[in-house]
């Protein structure tokens, strides 16, 4: 058996999903180390980023199809990987025929195992065709037919059911499976809205104004990555949920505040945009990474607001050894969680985490504000913020913190857009469903004077 060497789209989709799959590696960061490293074609390039998230995305209903061809076999990983990303392209993409599917695949085989993986890998594929897959809807209980249609852990839909109900749930999992947006931020310290969109107009690049954040557009047509707007700092990539945290922190130009988990820097040189050097604004970034604190800086320098950020390799828990009670104007703790509300960015996160992650996390959210508390001045405000949608990270870490600390008290979170200001909640939780961004969760927690 020769050395397997992938020379196109689909050897190299191929080979990048099985490296996520095997070493639990990212799956953004790894599509984009193999197209960094491959001169492919954009279609090619497409076929690749297509074929490795779609499979990721839906690898629970794969899997289901899969074992349906092949009862009662015990398959090595890499054969599952390649016969999951055949039946990957069999049901999802339909401008791919079928047989240059079933010829790379096979030829796949070929170079990678011996001759008798190559016939058991031909035959499914020849199988899958004939028969087709088997149809999920008679799938009992209910819980467990979403989980397989929509390729999500049936804990997870379980959890989304109990807190959210069946039938916000299915529209949450709808939500997850559909492709992300691209959105972006413009730098008001550079330019303004309506000039960016123009300018991105001028590059080819079509927007539409962002129905959830101020100073955002979504990019409906056109790759904005190399814009030289991007280049420039005048704008960046945030996805528009994101964007919401900083919006609700009532900022003043001469306010000192405290990013406590700040890296990469996106929500940073956020606040940044709206301190004022001249009147002693700053913004301290801190992360527990050094490595992480200088993209802190890059993003600060690209987007040129360097002057007002001072960025710091510290664990948030630990601020008191550095910073005085009531140093604080205003605090952002966009704190670590499980990231479920990232499902349709970053599909592996799914199959990884667990219940008990989010009850690890929660503590350690705890333990992030508790050390951040003093050092907000009174009458000032932390936000709380995250990227996820459990109840057991946003609003149990908001309760559990307030009551150990009765001189803080809950506030309306409130945006620009006044988004679903009819909520009955203080708190605010952005659903993927509600307006097809990242779900996240925002609170507003104000020290009493």
């Amino acid at each position: 058996m020769t050395k397997f060497t992938p020379q196109n789209a689909r050897e190299l989709a191929f080979t990048s999903l099985e490296r996520v799959r095997k070493t639990k590696a990212y799956s953004n960061l790894q599509v984009d180390e193999t197209l960094r490293r491959h001169d492919l074609s954009p279609a090619d390039r497409r076929l690749v980023t297509t074929i490795v998230y779609g499979t990721l995305q839906h690898q629970l209903t794969l899997e289901y199809w899969l074992k349906s061809l092949t009862p009662g076999k015990r398959l090595d990983p890499w054969v599952e990987t390649l016969l999951l990303t055949a039946l990957y392209q069999y049901n999802y993409l339909d401008r791919v025929p079928d047989w240059a599917i079933t010829d790379e695949t096979i030829k796949i085989a070929k170079h990678r195992g011996n001759p008798g993986i190559r016939k058991f890998v031909t035959g499914v594929l020849h199988s899958a065709l004939r028969k087709g897959v088997p149809d999920l809807a008679s799938i009992k209980p209910v819980a467990k037919r979403l989980s397989i249609e929509a390729s999500v852990p049936q804990w997870l839909v379980e959890k989304f059911i109990e807190e959210n109900g069946e039938q916000t749930t299915e529209k949450i999992l709808q939500a997850i499976n559909e492709p992300a947006h691209v959105s972006i931020r413009v730098n008001t310290k550079k330019s303004n809205l309506e000039t960016v969109k123009q300018q991105l107009l001028d590059e080819g690049i079509e927007t539409a104004e962002s129905q959830v954040a101020a100073n955002a557009l979504v990019v409906t047509s056109g790759n904005v990555v190399n814009s030289p707007l991007l280049k420039d700092g005048i704008i960046t990539i945030q996805d528009e949920s994101a964007m919401l945290a900083v919006e609700s922190m009532d900022l003043h130009p001469q306010f000192k505040v405290l990013d406590a988990c700040a890296a990469p820097g996106g929500k940073t040189v956020q606040i940044a945009e709206q301190l004022s050097s001249a009147q002693g604004g700053q913004v301290v970034a801190l992360d527990i990474h050094q490595h992480k604190v200088r993209l802190i800086e890059r993003n600060a320098q690209r987007m040129g607001v360097e002057s007002v950020i001072k960025p710091l390799a510290l664990d948030a828990r630990k601020v008191n050894d550095k910073f005085a009670d009531e140093e604080f104007d205003r605090i952002l703790v966009d704190a670590p969680c499980s990231g479920i509300g990232l499902l349709r960015r970053k599909p592996e996160i799914r199959y990884t985490k667990t219940a008990h992650d989010s009850q690890q996390l929660h503590q350690i959210q705890l333990a992030i504000l508790n050390a951040v508390a003093p050092k907000v001045k009174k009458g000032g405000i932390i936000i709380f913020s995250t990227c996820t949608i459990l109840t057991e990270e946003n609003e149990h870490t908001v309760q559990e913190f307030l009551q150990a600390h009765p001189d803080f008290t809950l506030e309306r979170t409130v945006t620009k857009r006044a988004l679903k200001d009819d909520r009955d909640s203080a708190t605010l939780t952005i659903l993927p469903s509600d307006y097809g961004s990242d779900g996240f969760f925002i609170s507003c927690l104000k020290r009493n004077l």
